[in-house]
């Protein structure tokens, strides 16, 4: 029966292969140890240098070093010694597994789609696996034959895998790259929020550079194929993404001069609010009223704009008062001073003043002038909490706030009455 059906194992392969499986189980407890001991280490000190923030690697991180040590072992129990075919098939189809385990908790805490986890993890089960077994020449020939020439470019199954494994390493690197360079800057006590988010955006566009560099040369495109799309590309920028273009400068020189920076109360037309965050193409500015307005970089480089928080955060807020001419103007000017010191946004230094400003038509014309050091909380609020108390004050004490009267005399009237 030895000559007939499938080939039948002696007993040195069957003892071989036990002794392999022993190793593979040995190897998967000694990650599943590893994942248990020094898996929470990891995840806190990843919390600590990165934070919570930072993809979501921190909650996987116990799944990631029991399938990266398992997979170090087994690959150890691979290359210990020339295995038979059997032992071969044991420690192939588990070191293929713990590699797919490792690349899907790697890709999923990264935020990749599951359907794209699970095609990358399915491409290297089957990648490994035959590496262990027979080698990949079998399948590299079959997918590199189903395709066609382009001039002296081939296009093939094998170069969109290799292509789709590329770009998924590479994100996945750059994504915890920008996010790992984010936190260190943002932890950097030297700069302020402007510069810190200056050498955020610098970094993150020198990551994605060095990647894609870098994957042009891991998947062996030559750059000069790219010299014919330079000009098109010229010219697109030149038309279509000018302002795009345009935007994006104007966003690194603010960044840059810090003139405008995120926390910043500023004025931009009928605009009015903080700065919530710089990006790209614009400026967040988030009013009183909750809505968010997003101003183009460009406006802010070539409109005039108020930044009330440039190099004071105090700003002096104006608050207009009239009393009648019948009022003891030294009483009602106390008790406007009282009415400024006792609202609990005002700051006592600098104190507030009272002006006398002129004598109106009907009214002694006075300002109250105080200071608040919070403008992103708003300035409407605090003229109403001031002119509230002041109009309390003025009825305890009696003074009247006057309005306008006309007198009206009627000349032919009054003759005709004397006649």
């Amino acid at each position: 029966m030895a000559g007939q059906g499938l080939p039948v194992a002696d007993g040195r392969e069957l003892i071989e292969a036990g002794i392999v499986l022993g190793l593979v189980l040995l190897s998967l407890l000694l990650g599943w140890l590893a994942g248990r001991w020094a898996g929470p280490h990891l995840t806190d000190l990843w919390r600590q240098r990165v934070g919570d923030h930072a993809v979501g690697l921190a909650s996987r991180m116990c799944d990631i070093v029991r399938h990266l040590v398992a997979v170090v072992a087994l690959a150890l129990v691979a290359q210990v010694r020339d295995w038979g075919a059997l032992g071969d098939i044991v420690v192939g189809v588990a070191l293929a597994a713990a590699v797919a385990r490792l690349a899907m908790q790697l890709l999923r805490g990264v935020n990749l789609a599951r359907w794209l986890a699970w095609a990358v993890a399915s491409i290297l089960f089957v990648a490994v696996l035959a590496g262990s077994v027979g080698g990949l020449e079998p399948i590299t020939t079959t997918l590199d034959a189903i395709g066609f020439s382009v001039g002296r470019r081939r296009l093939s199954l094998l170069a969109l895998v290799s292509a789709l494994l590329t770009a998924v390493v590479l994100y996945a690197v750059v994504r915890v790259a920008n996010k790992l360079v984010s936190h260190a800057v943002g932890q950097a006590r030297s700069l302020d929020p402007a510069q810190k988010l200056l050498a955020q955006k610098l970094a993150s566009i020198a990551v994605v550079i060095t990647a894609f560099f870098f994957g042009i040369d891991l998947l062996g495109i030559d750059l000069t194929t790219f010299a014919i799309f330079s000009g098109g590309l010229g010219l697109a920028v030149g038309f279509g993404l000018q302002k795009t273009v345009g935007n994006l400068i104007a966003g690194i020189i603010l960044l840059m001069d810090r003139s405008i920076k995120p926390g910043d109360v500023i004025v931009v037309g009928d605009s009015f609010g903080w700065v919530n965050k710089i990006g790209v193409r614009a400026v967040s500015v988030i009013t009183r009223d909750g809505k968010e307005h997003l101003i183009p970089n460009e406006n802010l480089m070539t409109q005039e704009v108020e930044n009330w928080s440039f190099s004071d955060r105090n700003v002096r807020v104006r608050i207009p008062v009239g009393v009648g001419y019948e009022t003891d103007l030294r009483l009602a000017q106390k008790l406007m001073l009282q009415a400024a010191t006792e609202s609990p946004r005002v700051l006592r230094s600098p104190a507030p003043n009272v002006w006398l400003i002129s004598y109106g038509e009907y009214a002694v014309e006075h300002e109250i002038l105080a200071w608040i050091s919070d403008p992103e909380q708003g300035v409407g609020n605090v003229r109403s909490d001031v002119l509230n108390r002041l109009w309390d004050l003025f009825g305890e004490h009696g003074i009247k706030i006057p309005v306008p009267r006309r007198e009206l005399m009627f000349k032919e009237a009054l003759k005709v009455a004397k006649d």
